[in-house]
C-alpha cells in the first residue's frame, strides 16, 4: 500500500488524528496525567513548580529511583518481586564510601583520579553478587522472591550499618560528587549539543524503522503522522534541554569558579547549568535497558518467562538461570542507583534508600509493568518514576504534611492498579 493511500487526500480529523499515530493508549493517559499534575502544583505554589529551578532539581531527584524502576520492569515481568533493593542501595552506597575515603587512599595516595572510579567498580560488583545470590536462591531452591527479598530488605540494611559502624562515611570523592547532579553537568553548550544529537539520532531510527517496515512489507503510518510524531518527540527534547539551561547559576557560586580559575567574572555574566551528569546516566541505562527488552534473546526469554513460564521452560528456557540473570542486573543497577543518590548528597548515610523499595515497585506499577507478569516497558517506568517524585515534591512545596504524602502516595499506588485491571480487561490484554 503506497504513502498516498495510507495518508489520504483529506486532512485528519480529531478522531482518527492519534489512531493514525498508533500510540498506546496508556502511555498517552500518563503523559496527560503527568503534565495536569504539574499544572495543579503551578497553580497552589504560584508558579514554582514549573521553574527551570525546580524542573532541574526534580530530574535530579527521580534519577535514583528511575534507574532502579528499570531493572524492577524485569523482575516484575518474571512475576517476580524485589522488596530489598532500598537496603541494597544502602549496603552498596557504604561500599563505595569507605572504599573511597579509607580503603583505596592509602594504598593510591589520596587524591588519585582512579579512586573514585574502583569504588564504583567495587559497588557494581558487589551489588551484582548479591542480587545474583538473591537469584540463586529464589531460582534454584524455590523460595518464593518475596520472602527471599524481604529477608534481604532486613540483611541488607544492617549490614550496610555494620560496614559504617553506623557513621555518615564522607565527605566523597570530588569527581564522584559530580555524578550525584547539582556539581556536575555538561553546561549550555554541551547540553544543546547533546539535545541536536538526541534529535538527530530521532529523526534517524524514525527513517529507518519506517524503511525496515516498508521493505517488508509491513503496515506503515502516514508520512504526516511518522513526521508529526518525530516533531512531537523532537520539540520535548529540545524543550527539556532548554528548560535546563535556563536554570542559571547563582551569581556568587559563579564568581568563586571564576576565582578557583584565578580569573575575574565579568559584569552581568551568567551560565546556565545544563544537563546533569545523573541524568545522562539515566538515558544510557534507559537505552541500553530498552535495547536489551526488545532487541536481545535475553529480552525475548524474559518477557516469554513472564507471560507462560511453563511454555518457556518446555520450549528450551532455563528459567532457573534466567532468574539469577535478572536479579544480577537488579544489583547492578541499584548500584549504580546509589552511586548517584550518595554523590547527590556528598555522604553515605544510614538511612541512604529507606523506603525506596516501594517506590522503585510503585514507579513500575504506575509505568504500566503487570504485577502477574508478561508486560511492561522501560519508559514506562521512568514516567512513573517522575510522576512520583513530581507527586511528593508538589505536595512538600504546597506544603503538605510527611504523613499525608504517603497516604496520597499510597491511595495513588492503588489506583493505578485498578485503572490498569479495567485498562487490560477492556482490551482484552
Amino acid at each position: 500500500m503506497s504513502d498516498d493511500a495510507l495518508s489520504g487526500s483529506k486532512t485528519p480529523t480529531a478522531r482518527n488524528f492519534f489512531s493514525a499515530l498508533q500510540l498506546d493508549t496508556r502511555l498517552l493517559g500518563m503523559i496527560g496525567a503527568f503534565i495536569v499534575l504539574c499544572l495543579v502544583f503551578n497553580v497552589f505554589t504560584d508558579g514554582r513548580f514549573l521553574t527551570p529551578r525546580n524542573i532541574f532539581n526534580l530530574t535530579i531527584q527521580t534519577v535514583s529511583v528511575a534507574i532502579m524502576a528499570t531493572g524492577m520492569v524485569f523482575i516484575i515481568v518474571t512475576r517476580h518481586i524485589d522488596l530489598s533493593v532500598g537496603s541494597l542501595l544502602a549496603t552498596v552506597a557504604a561500599v563505595m564510601a569507605v572504599m573511597q575515603t579509607q580503603i583505596l587512599p592509602p594504598m593510591m595516595g589520596l587524591g588519585n583520579p582512579a579512586i573514585w572510579i574502583l569504588a564504583i567498580v567495587a559497588g557494581v560488583i558487589v551489588g551484582v553478587l548479591i542480587g545474583a545470590f538473591q537469584g540463586w536462591l529464589v531460582g534454584y531452591l524455590g523460595i518464593p522472591a518475596f520472602i527471599v527479598t524481604l529477608g534481604g530488605l532486613l540483611v541488607w540494611r544492617n549490614v550496610a550499618w555494620f560496614i559504617t559502624d553506623g557513621q555518615t562515611i564522607g565527605p566523597l570523592d570530588e569527581t564522584f560528587v559530580k555524578i550525584g547532579g547539582i556539581d556536575g553537568t555538561l553546561g549550555t553548550t554541551a547540553s544543546w549539543v547533546v539535545g541536536i544529537l538526541a534529535t538527530l539520532a530521532v529523526i534517524g531510527l524514525q527513517y529507518a524503522s519506517r524503511n525496515r517496515k516498508q521493505s517488508h512489507g509491513f503496515p506503515i503510518k502516514p508520512v504526516w503522522a511518522e513526521l508529526t510524531l518525530t516533531g512531537m518527540m523532537s520539540a520535548a527534547i529540545l524543550g527539556f534541554v532548554a528548560l535546563l539551561n535556563a536554570y542559571e547559576i547563582p551569581s556568587a557560586k559563579l564568581a568563586r569558579m571564576f576565582e578557583a580559575k584565578g580569573q575575574t567574572m565579568p559584569d552581568g555574566y551568567t551560565m546556565g547549568y545544563g544537563i546533569p551528569y545523573s541524568v545522562l546516566l539515566l538515558i544510557a541505562v534507559a537505552v541500553v535497558m530498552t535495547v536489551v527488552a526488545q532487541r536481545t534473546r535475553l529480552g525475548r526469554y524474559i518477557f516469554a518467562t513472564g507471560g507462560n513460564p511453563d511454555a518457556a521452560e518446555l520450549s528450551g528456557i532455563n528459567t532457573r538461570f534466567l532468574t539469577v540473570k535478572v536479579f544480577a542486573l537488579m544489583g547492578g543497577l541499584s548500584a549504580l542507583a546509589a552511586a548517584v543518590a550518595a554523590a547527590r548528597l556528598g555522604f553515605s548515610t544510614n538511612d541512604i534508600g529507606t523506603l525506596d523499595e516501594l517506590r522503585v515497585i510503585a514507579a513500575a506499577v504506575i509505568g504500566g509493568t503487570a504485577l502477574a507478569g508478561g508486560v511492561g516497558t522501560i519508559y514506562g517506568a521512568i514516567l512513573g518514576a517522575l510522576i512520583m517524585q513530581s507527586l511528593q515534591s508538589g505536595m512538600a512545596m504546597v506544603g503538605v504534611d510527611a504523613p499525608l504524602q504517603n497516604i496520597v502516595v499510597g491511595i495513588v499506588l492503588v489506583v493505578a492498579v485498578f485503572i490498569d485491571i479495567i485498562y487490560r480487561k477492556r482490551t482484552g490484554a
